[in-house]
């Protein structure tokens, strides 16, 4: 009998300790691996807008661009930037020179894989712009063919103009290396309020673009390079 219970001592003991292995073998296998979400401030600038100063004539321009993310889809924007662009048509010359803030917040609706850190993203701004016009010659119109039109040389620059306007944003962003990312965005813009020089329109607003007269809407584009300073993971 004593022989017995010995033996049935045994055999529970064997039978919980495969009972526990195979619960620690099922644990390990069903665990899965934790995502990591980096949050920071990512600060960048627009390298468009370098290449065009180095390579396009009349222009010279740069842009700072950062965003904060502060929930797991929204990101706190801001881009900060000073152009200086000429108007060269043939009856017409002008600069425009300023510099401009937009404000607002991104969405990101793509939903990354593990590992990864990617956005495909729409956001709204609030842009104003400070600015001057400068009119350097314009031709008089005239209906009489026989005499060519008159070309006025002249140098009128109004300063402290003022412009604002609403901007819907869209964009891609890609992490090429850790905390590295490329971007890319296209921008439709609508004037809001602008001030204008007397007897002049404002054809270029820093920030905004090119204006129409027919219109108050306005389009951009940006390709920029930026990088995360991460400040917590979860």
């Amino acid at each position: 009998m004593r022989s017995k219970h010995i033996l049935l001592f045994f055999i529970s003991l064997w039978l919980g300790s495969s009972s526990l292995m195979a619960q620690t073998t099922s644990a390990d296998t069903d665990s899965i691996p934790k995502r990591i979400e980096k949050y920071g401030i990512r600060v960048g600038a627009d390298l468009s807008k370098l290449a065009r100063t180095a390579f396009e004539d009349g222009y010279t321009g740069f842009e700072v661009m950062g965003d904060l993310r502060f929930s797991k889809k929204f990101f706190a924007a801001a881009e900060i930037g000073n152009e200086t662009r000429d108007w060269d048509e043939e009856n017409l010359t002008a600069t425009a020179k300023g510099s401009y803030i937009k404000l607002g917040a991104d969405y990101n609706a793509y939903n990354n894989w593990l590992g990864m850190d990617n956005a495909i993203y729409a956001g709204l701004r609030y842009g104003f712009a400070t600015f001057s016009q400068e009119l350097t010659s314009y031709g008089i119109f005239t209906t009489d063919i026989t005499f060519p039109t008159e070309i006025v040389n002249t140098s009128q620059e109004t300063t402290g103009l003022t412009a604002s306007w609403a901007e819907f944003i869209f964009g891609v962003k890609t992490e090429i290396f850790n905390n590295l990312y490329l971007s890319i965005n296209l921008q439709l813009k609508r004037k809001i309020s602008e001030d204008k020089p007397d007897n002049f329109d404002n054809l270029i607003i820093p920030g905004f673009n090119r204006t129409y007269d027919s219109s108050q809407f306005g389009v951009g584009y940006g390709y920029g390079i930026s990088y995360l300073i991460p400040i917590l993971k979860r």
